[in-house]
């Protein structure tokens, strides 16, 4: 079985007085009834990229936003089968990392972004681990919400290596 690295981030923003996490829509999913199916960014570590790295570099490319590290939050573990190419099966590794707000505008992205993501949205974080489809990327959402419950500002978190 083949297997695929990927990083991905979660990234929040205070403002109006809570937080906010930048997610996405992408194309060409929908959930049952036609509802849109939000999502975390994240995509595949390329060479020579650290994960840490990779999960800045695709939030950016998927939301049109910036972020500094914060910490780790964890890693999914999954198999999928490619629907595209040779149909195989395929295990993967998503590690995710928490990231604060630093620059940039929700949706200003390249278009060639554009055929991955349809668009990109702030959820509320208290609504996100609900509204999120994917239930690794709805468990890394709940660890978010728990760090700025513990610590409001993320102050006390370390950014990693």
């Amino acid at each position: 079985m083949e297997r695929e690295v990927s990083a991905g981030g979660v990234l929040l923003r205070h403002m109006r007085g809570r937080w906010w996490l930048a997610a996405i829509e992408p194309q060409g999913r929908a959930a049952p009834g036609n509802k849109p199916v939000f999502a975390l960014p994240k995509g595949l570590v390329d060479p020579g990229e650290r994960p840490p790295q990779t999960a800045v570099r695709e939030v950016t490319e998927e939301t049109g936003v910036t972020g500094t590290l914060v910490r780790k939050l964890g890693d999914i573990r999954y198999v999928y089968t490619r629907s595209y190419g040779d149909g195989q099966r395929v295990f993967k590794i998503v590690s995710f990392y928490l990231l604060r707000y630093q620059s940039g505008r929700l949706g200003d992205i390249a278009r060639e972004m554009r055929l991955e993501v349809r668009r990109a949205l702030w959820l509320p974080l208290a609504e996100a681990p609900r509204q999120l489809a994917y239930r690794g990327e709805r468990e890394m959402a709940a660890k978010a919400l728990e760090d700025v419950r513990k610590d409001p500002d993320l102050k006390s978190f370390a950014s990693p290596k």
